[in-house]
């Protein structure tokens, strides 16, 4: 039986499933209606998520 931890670990993970589909469409949505600006704001969603990532390396060094 799996413990209290892993069964929220799995509501969280079924959650996210259906929020990435919701930022996907949305993505979609962008680029047909205006490719350009969609660029634009992928693009900074990606430098965040690369400074997110950072954070995370930063994170786990400490933790050694």
């Amino acid at each position: 039986m799996k413990n209290k931890h892993y069964k929220i670990i799995d509501k969280i993970e079924n959650t996210r499933k259906r929020n990435n589909k919701n930022w996907m469409d949305i993505l979609r949505l962008a680029f047909k209606s205006n490719p350009g600006e969609a660029s634009k704001i992928l693009s900074e969603i990606y430098k965040e998520d690369k400074k997110i990532s950072t954070l995370a390396k930063e994170l786990l060094n400490k933790k050694k």
